[in-house]
């Protein structure tokens, strides 16, 4: 059964090798000039390189002779076999110096493509992916296109060019079974490096496998570093992470010990042709159908063609490791973003501002729908509450705004313009929110701050941040707006990472604002100043406000009730207050848990 399943997957993979390999030619293409001259180094320094043994044959020939002219033709022979020497150093060190640019161009733009997919793929994507795993195939992957590159041109090559070279030299000067025998040693080498490299692969795969799945859960372990300590599971997260490890262990074990046995199988190889190619050099200078030149120049070209290949086997490994690596990164450019823009997308042409939900129905997996006919329409410069449980399907709303996702049934439009007929970039350049959970980016609080706007002056930078009542906190620390936040802005508090969002969200200036539980990580003090602020900031702008704490939206033009990803109730506050329907309920319910906890703070 293994056996057909390794028959069906190796064609396939070798399909995959050359797609693969056509897809890294266009990196190459930017400097196709810089690539040729590089080619054209590569044959210089081979023909220099063969030419040595040839001169050498000379040279000996020549001492041997002990004639006249010995005093002079030896001198001009090693000047030739010095230049040659020399210009075979030369030509292959110009050759590493003109490709340099078009290897590392080449990851350079692999890099950069990849990064842009990545964020091009839409957010289920990226709720699914691991980020250890993910950024340990993306390394991976782009070092995998500069090692195939380096081996190409630096091995596999001046090896052709070389046999080549060789092979007229021996087909020309001397009797075919120098040839038959030194290039059946070759074939006889290579068939056996390819074959057990082959078996070997698999080893190597699950090996990155495994690898991959060790760092994902090492990195998940570390950016969840307070939720492990809190629970006192480091013995299980070293469980697992040692798991992982341990099969990696027997993995790789397996690995050096096949390398092991193809190393000795291809130096018996050798060492076979090499005797063999010996013993029919001694018996022609014995016979004296061959000089002790001609014997020099064999045993001068076994050692030319049998050193590098000595690390065929090396290169073939890592040109099979690389593929198969950087095939995890082409595949990952073949997947499509569920979310595209249209090919005859429009940009956005905003008016007034009005955003409508017409009769909404959305589902994240077809068999666990959310959203049941959700129906409003958030007039310009109106502010539209939503409210309800836990799970009620609030936030969905902010996410089909954005077009993170695509309805499944029903439609949401933007001055009347459904959001799936316009560019993304447009859409979401008129809205502007402030998330629930605020991450915020390994940087300095200024540039934080400036994401909103990144042309924005630090005059406005100030401004926004004084709106936001996080100002005066920025300002008091030693490094001021330079201040780094650490790794998801770890290093400041739930309240004031939220504020720096809030200050963001006032800095884009957008048409349309989304608050999606903006307070929740403050106190009580703090909230009604920003409160205060987010009316100011709301005022002439579309806004939707999705809530838990009622207190919060009082104010709101009009208040949604939603549970289990229904409307069931909607009206200001009076209104609903006056229904006493789920909303009243709620009401008394956080009124009465306000109470409690006021009392126990007393």
């Amino acid at each position: 059964m293994s056996h057909n399943l390794l028959a069906q997957t190796k064609p396939h993979r070798d399909r995959r090798d050359w797609h693969n390999l056509r897809n890294m030619l266009p990196y190459l293409w930017d400097y196709r000039g810089r690539a040729l001259i590089a080619l054209g180094c590569l044959v210089l320094a081979k023909v220099a390189n063969v030419g040595i043994p040839v001169v050498l044959k000379e040279i000996v020939d020549k001492l041997d002779q002990n004639e006249e002219v010995l005093l002079v033709l030896p001198v001009m022979l090693l000047v030739a076999y010095g230049v040659l020497k020399v210009s075979s150093s030369l030509f292959n060190e110009l050759r590493d110096v003109v490709f340099a640019r078009v290897r590392y161009h080449a990851m350079r733009r692999l890099s950069t493509q990849v990064l842009t997919h990545l964020h091009n793929l839409s957010l289920r994507f990226h709720l699914e992916r691991q980020t250890g795993a993910i950024s340990r195939d993306l390394e991976r992957g782009t070092r995998s296109v500069s090692s195939i590159l380096n081996y190409m041109v630096f091995s596999i090559m001046p090896m052709l060019v070389e046999f080549s070279l060789v092979a007229v030299i021996l087909l020309t000067q001397y009797d075919i079974i120098f040839t038959l025998v030194t290039f059946g040693t070759v074939a006889i080498y290579v068939a056996f490096t390819f074959a057990v490299t082959e078996w070997r692969m698999d080893y190597r795969l699950q090996m990155n496998r495994l690898e991959s799945e060790s760092n994902g859960r090492a990195l998940d372990s570390l950016i969840n570093y307070e939720t492990v300590k809190y629970f006192g599971n480091e013995r299980l997260e070293l469980e697992r992470f040692d798991g992982t490890l341990d099969e990696w262990e027997g993995k790789a074990v397996m690995s050096q010990t096949s390398m092991s046995l193809l190393n000795f199988g291809q130096g018996a190889i050798i060492g076979v042709g090499v005797a063999a190619i010996m013993f029919f050099a001694a018996n022609g200078v014995v016979e004296g159908s061959m000089s002790i030149g001609d014997l020099v120049l064999v045993n001068a070209f076994l050692l030319q063609l049998f050193i590098p290949l000595n690390f065929l086997g090396i290169v073939y490994r890592q040109i099979k490791y690389s593929l198969a690596d950087m095939d995890l990164i082409f595949k990952l450019l073949e997947r499509q973003p569920e979310i595209q823009d249209k090919p005859d997308a429009t940009k956005l042409k905003l008016t007034d501002g009005e955003v409508c939900f017409s009769h909404v129905d959305f589902a994240y997996q077809e068999d666990r729908p959310i959203l049941h006919d959700v129906d409003f329409t958030i007039n310009p410069g109106e502010k539209v509450a939503v409210v309800g449980h836990s799970g009620a399907g609030k936030s969905t709303l902010s996410r089909l705004l954005f077009r993170f996702y695509d309805v499944t049934a029903g439609k949401v439009t933007v001055d009347g313009q459904d959001v799936r007929d316009l560019t993304q970039d447009s859409l979401r350049e008129v809205i502007g929110i402030v998330p629930q959970d605020t991450v915020l980016f390994n940087d300095t609080i200024y540039y934080n701050l400036a994401y909103g706007r990144p042309d924005a002056t630090m005059e406005e930078i100030k401004a926004a941040a004084g709106m936001a009542h996080i100002r005066e906190f920025i300002e008091s620390l030693p490094q001021g707006y330079e201040t780094v936040v650490g790794e998801r802005g770890l290093k400041l508090s739930g309240g004031e990472k939220q504020r720096i969002a809030i200050a963001r969200a006032i800095l884009k200036q957008p048409r349309i604002l989304v608050f999606d539980e903006a307070t929740s990580s403050l106190d009580s003090k703090t909230e009604q100043a920003i409160q205060e602020t987010l009316r100011e900031v709301a005022a002439d702008h579309t806004t939707l406000v999705i809530a838990h704490r009622l207190s919060t939206v009082v104010d709101a033009d009009r208040i949604l009730v939603m549970d289990a990803g229904r409307i069931i109730e909607q009206g200001n506050h009076r209104e609903l207050m006056q229904q006493q329907g789920t909303y009243h309920n709620m009401w008394l319910l956080q009124q009465e848990e306000r109470e409690k906890m006021l009392e126990a703070e007393a």
